[in-house]
């Protein structure tokens, strides 16, 4: 089956376009959990957050900001989130990259956190080793891993 995203950047499926730009499009989604949700996706096919490069990616945001501050004039939201998932288990329905952008409204339905409650929180000592384990795979931008930080 044909990527749905891709056959809306080729106009074969229509879609509500808010704003787009050489490499980046913004849609309104076609299921509207809030009104105003908007998909923010790359115009080539990318399958998902670790397929997309950091150039690609900040455009995604840049164009995303940017619809965010139009939906707040537009909507007059209380809250926005921004939402971006990963295959299956993170909730990706479609395997395309997209970043939801949704004006919020206390009470809307459309997600509660941690089902509702909120996790005790993680000990020092824990968060400091999950810190330096993930620390220590973060490329630079040259390419080299990130220097531990001391503490």
């Amino acid at each position: 089956m044909a990527c749905p995203f891709c056959e809306i950047v080729a106009g074969r499926l229509d879609a509500s376009v808010v704003a787009q730009t050489e490499h980046v499009l913004a849609f309104l989604d076609l299921r509207q959990a809030v009104p105003g949700h908007v998909l923010v996706i790359p115009k080539a096919h990318v399958e998902d957050i670790y397929a997309i490069d950091a150039g690609l990616a900040g455009e995604v945001m840049q164009l995303g900001v940017r619809v965010a501050h139009a939906l707040r004039e537009t909507f007059h939201p209380p809250g926005l989130n921004l939402w971006q998932s990963n295959g299956k288990a993170g909730g990706q329905e479609v395997p395309h990259f997209h970043l939801h952008v949704q004006p919020r409204r206390v009470a809307d339905g459309l997600l509660r956190i941690y089902g509702g409650a909120v996790p005790e929180p993680a000990r020092r000592a824990e968060l400091d080793d999950m810190a330096q384990r993930i620390r220590r795979l973060i490329p630079s931008d040259d390419g080299v891993s990130t220097p531990p930080r001391s503490p």
